[in-house]
């Protein structure tokens, strides 16, 4: 490779999983399994557990090795900003947030991102989620000169519901 080329990941590279430090597994499984919908794989005793859709080994990790009991983390510290959770179609989406209605979970927000439509909420121990689907490609928006011109603006969420009476 010549050294003015910059290297490139390959595009079929994926993000497998993420694992997240809980301070109460069982107030966590409630969230990502129970509310969720995400299916156990395996647990290990009282300090974690692992869960899927469709029978991954694992797309969520949780763990109370080192934060049993601990308070949240500060939002003004680094860390991760939120989990991002993929849903194959607008349908499935409004799907979960019916759920979310129905059990009055609390919103932190609801953004169209232009490629995307997004709902956001905290996990038991205030980290971000934000459960969403992706336009099709030919959907994104784009900028004149051809690139990715993503957005925030805000997501009517009725619009978004009017998709389960179809």
């Amino acid at each position: 490779m010549a050294a003015e080329e910059k290297y490139r990941i390959s595009p079929r590279t994926r993000i497998g999983h993420v694992h997240l430090k809980v301070s109460d597994l069982e107030r966590a499984l409630d969230f990502y399994n129970g509310l969720l919908g995400f299916e156990v794989t395996q647990k290990m005793g009282d300090s974690a557990a692992f869960l899927s859709a469709g029978g991954y080994h694992h797309h969520i990790g949780l763990n109370t090795w080192h934060s049993k009991g601990g308070p949240e983390a500060p939002k003004n510290a680094v860390g991760l900003y939120h989990t991002a959770i993929v849903y194959e179609n607008r349908k499935d989406l409004a799907m979960i947030l019916q759920r979310l209605i129905e059990v009055e979970y609390p919103l932190t927000g609801a953004a169209d991102h232009g490629v995307s439509e997004g709902i956001y909420l905290n996990d038991p121990d205030g980290n971000g989620v934000e459960l969403y689907y992706d336009r099709p490609r030919t959907e994104w928006p784009k900028d004149y000169e051809g690139g990715l011109a993503m957005y925030t603006k805000a997501l009517h969420l009725e619009d978004l519901l009017a998709e389960l009476k179809d």
